[in-house]
């Protein structure tokens, strides 16, 4: 999960990103709007940290540039002014929190807003649920639409490592080593072969799996 945290203070950035790599989450810092709208556009991040007073572009202009891309936002201020916060909120962000604020409420906040939207699973959660496919990680059984498919061991650790890194694009050499646990020694049918099968287990939602032309492929929640 990648977090873009947007503020202009060095100070908060690093400190929020210390407590966001503890969790086990990628970040990306911006210290200004326009900077944050370009990073937005070119990595998509998962969920955006937005600050209100930025030195250009002021935060809720930010937010609603922001929202065209469907990335979940939530809003940092020093002002505790509900005005503030209904305007963030009908912008369209998805939470507001006052500073200063307490890590551990932050980190609280970030993993409820992804939940929401389907993109986070805590750790100790034996479930992972990614637009309309729901993976139980210990029973290894996989519902799409409420409905199980039947899938094998590498079927199954395919999916799994395809909604686990949804937009990353594998090479397939990559996956055969994730899957396999080999290295690659030049045949690749094998990942192919694979692909096509799970795609076609997933139905009308075989688009979800795409074909990156020269490298391999990527996985995309689309609805």
């Amino acid at each position: 999960m990648k977090i873009m945290i947007v503020d202009d203070e060095p100070a908060i950035v690093d400190l929020i990103k210390i407590n966001l790599d503890m969790e086990g989450f990628d970040t990306l810092s911006c210290y200004n709007g326009f900077d944050a709208v370009k990073a937005a556009q070119l990595h998509t991040p998962d969920l955006v940290l937005l600050d209100v007073m930025l030195p250009d572009l002021s935060g809720f202009e930010v937010c609603k540039s922001l929202q065209k891309l469907g990335i979940p936002i939530i809003m940092l201020t020093a002002k505790n002014d509900i005005k503030d916060k209904l305007f963030g909120l009908e912008l369209g962000a998805d939470d507001y929190i006052t500073k200063p604020f307490d890590s551990r409420e932050l980190i609280a906040r970030i993993k409820t807003v992804l939940r929401r939207t389907d993109k986070y699973t805590a750790k100790d959660d034996n479930t992972l649920k990614t637009g309309p496919i729901l993976i139980n990680t210990q029973e290894r059984i996989v519902f799409v639409d409420d409905e199980e498919i039947i899938l094998t061991p590498k079927e199954f650790d395919l999916l799994l490592i395809f909604c686990e890194n949804q937009r990353k694009v594998f090479s397939r050499e990559n996956l055969l080593e994730l899957v396999w646990d080999f290295e690659y020694f030049g045949d690749s049918r094998t990942v192919d072969m694979h692909v096509q099968r799970l795609r076609k287990k997933l139905g009308k939602y075989n688009f979800f799996i795409k074909t990156v032309f020269g490298i391999g492929y990527k996985f995309e929640v689309q609805i």
